[in-house]
């Protein structure tokens, strides 16, 4: 262990990251926030701001249609992030948000007290809110503050009889939430792929897919990647946005690279209407089994062959590190196949045997799943309650007959 250890420290040190900090935007809401807790209605106070997402709901539920949406309008980053208020309106309050934003941004390329890198980067923050104001958008959250967060729907979330969430990892903010060159490497691209993907199976149904980038995530591979800090605050943000999800559709979450850490930190937060949590290109979820997670979800783990994070040395001392590989058979994580992929970030591209499978764990459809052909895989749910073990996907050459006695099915 200190072998590895060492060499990441050595690594972290002489590349400069070790003295680097990261610290979470600033407040979403301030100025907003203030009003919204000093207006009422009719004589009667608003909910508080941070009451959980059921209260929250509950007060919406006793408000006409016309005043949710004064509300949106009067306070657009209060409404576009509360979880717990009916999507529509959170769409309506944060086009109001970007409206805003982006006429901000336009005046800031003018800035002559600005440099020509600031006015820069004021055009390119512009063009992307531009972006998130087309008509066929609906943005669950946003957050223009620091580097921002954001989080966009395809589907119907009131209508989706299931609901999937892209959780992704490293250097995810407003500039990078949505890419037209490698689309699909962006949360935005990874989230339609499989909504698009989800819809082409047979089984689909009624399906929406959040893209959440909703967190700070850290920037580069650096301390902050490789510890748990940001994935703290991320975690309990996810938990607050999948306990207020419209109805009661069942849930996956697909945790991509650092976004694993979030959802491992998260699952226990999570309500039980979460059945999946499939991780992909992940460097740990910060426990040492999938049993330890503390969720009654099915645990899945993918990696490809030319995925750099398996050359990453999994292990956990003290902060830094975010423990055994989960796709490691002692992890207990159903391990699923991903086919060739664009490396570290071409799980969600159409066509890959990544996005096949985790469309038919989205939709239910789990007969249909292709997995990792190094592998058997034991599904607990066989006969009378018995562990099967199934290797009809491995090519015949590479199968190994073996007897099991009692097994313990809580291995995976």
């Amino acid at each position: 262990m200190l072998l590895p250890l060492a060499v990441v420290l050595a690594v972290l040190a002489t590349s400069g990251w070790i003295t680097r900090t990261e610290s979470p935007a600033p407040g979403t809401w301030t100025a907003e926030l203030q009003g919204w807790q000093r207006h009422a209605l009719a004589g009667v106070p608003l909910a508080d701001a941070d009451a959980p997402p059921q209260e929250i709901a509950q007060f919406f539920g006793t408000l006409g249609h016309r005043k949710q949406l004064l509300l949106a309008e009067r306070f657009p980053l209060v409404v576009g992030n509360l979880d717990g208020a009916p999507a529509e309106v959170r769409y309506a309050a944060n086009r109001h948000a970007l409206l805003r934003a982006r006429a901000q941004e336009r005046e800031r390329m003018r800035d002559e007290r600005l440099s020509p890198a600031g006015q820069h980067e004021a055009g390119r923050r512009m063009h992307r809110f531009d972006s998130l104001l087309r008509d066929d958008r609906q943005i669950l959250a946003f957050d223009p503050h620091g580097r921002g967060r954001a989080a966009e729907v395809f589907g119907d979330l009131d209508l989706a009889r299931r609901i999937s969430v892209v959780v992704p990892g490293v250097d995810t903010d407003l500039l990078t939430f949505e890419r037209t060159r490698l689309k699909y490497r962006a949360p935005s691209g990874m989230a339609e792929a499989l909504h698009e993907e989800q819809q082409a199976t047979r089984t689909a149904g009624n399906t929406a897919v959040i893209a959440w980038a909703d967190y700070t995530s850290p920037r580069g591979v650096g301390v902050a990647a490789a510890t748990g800090d940001l994935a703290k605050e991320g975690a309990e943000r996810l938990a607050d946005t999948v306990r207020g999800l419209p109805g009661e559709s069942t849930v996956a979450l697909f945790c991509h690279s650092y976004g694993s850490v979030v959802c491992g930190l998260s699952a226990e937060r999570l309500p039980g209407r979460v059945t999946d949590i499939a991780v992909s290109g992940s460097p740990g979820m910060r426990v040492s089994h999938a049993g330890e997670l503390g969720t009654d979800a099915r645990v899945w783990a993918a990696r490809a062959g030319n995925d750099w994070v398996g050359d990453l040395p999994h292990l956990a001392v003290g902060p830094l590190g975010h423990g055994i590989d989960p796709v490691h058979p002692s992890f207990g994580a159903r391990r699923l196949g991903a086919g060739p992929t664009g490396g570290h970030a071409g799980y969600f591209v159409p066509g890959s045997d990544s996005l096949r499978n985790f469309a038919r764990i989205g939709v239910g459809d789990l007969d249909a799943l292709r997995w990792d052909a190094d592998m058997a895989y034991c599904a607990p749910e066989g006969p009378m309650g018995r562990s099967v073990w199934n290797t009809r996907h491995i090519p015949a050459e590479r199968r190994t007959h073996v007897s099991v006695g009692a097994y313990d099915d809580s291995h995976g």
